[in-house]
């Protein structure tokens, strides 16, 4: 029964990360289950024996990305036993730290809203269920902060908004970042070192915490 279970488990792993080199490279309309299933060393009917339909495998791939953020935020900016300059930090780096792990990302979501923004609905759902509450506590921190003078007022959405963007910008126009560097730098992941630094240190130049 163990070996079953694991043999179905390294199956249906095997079939979503050919699924998200598939999606991530054609996109939604682009992708075939039958080059899915080949890269997955299944047949196809096997693969819809575990995902269904190709929207299903679509949504489960999104999902788990966007829980996976969710787990990385919430364990660093809801860390309470952290002070607050600290908490934003690990917030940034981290954001930082999962879009260059998963470059193809954030290109793929904005081509996939515009093209199709029905689908908005996956992300908001599963976006919604991730922030509402860490926004509201961290709102009140930062409220409970501004008023002993430790740190500016701030909005706590508009505070994320600006963290997302700083994170996502160096990926999402990697050609035009690129060309703009130059030879700056010895590599772009030198470039992206610094980048991250400097996105931290923005941050808290706005909440100006003391």
């Amino acid at each position: 029964m163990d070996k079953e279970l694991n043999y179905s488990q390294d199956t249906e792993t095997r079939i979503l990360q050919a699924a998200e080199k598939e999606f991530f490279e054609k996109g939604y309309i682009g992708a075939r289950t039958t080059s899915i299933a080949e890269a997955a060393g299944v047949t196809h009917t096997m693969l819809h024996y575990y995902f269904r339909t190709k929207d299903k495998l679509f949504e489960q791939i999104v999902s788990k990305k966007i829980n996976m953020l969710g787990d990385i935020i919430l364990s660093a900016i809801g860390d309470n036993n952290l002070p607050l300059e600290d908490r934003i930090r690990q917030g940034v780096e981290r954001h930082f730290d999962f879009i260059s792990a998963n470059r193809d990302l954030p290109r793929f979501i904005v081509n996939e809203v515009f093209s199709h923004p029905e689908r908005i609905e996956i992300l908001k759902t599963s976006i919604q269920n991730i922030v509402n509450d860490l926004l509201n506590n961290l709102q009140q921190e930062i409220d409970e902060y501004a008023a002993k003078g430790l740190c500016q007022q701030a909005d706590a959405r508009m505070l994320l908004i600006d963290i997302v963007s700083l994170n996502v910008f160096p990926f999402m126009a990697a050609p035009i970042v690129k060309e703009a560097i130059g030879y700056s730098y010895k590599s772009y992941d030198e470039f992206l070192t610094l980048r991250k630094k400097e996105n931290v240190e923005t941050v808290l130049r706005k909440l100006k915490i003391h």
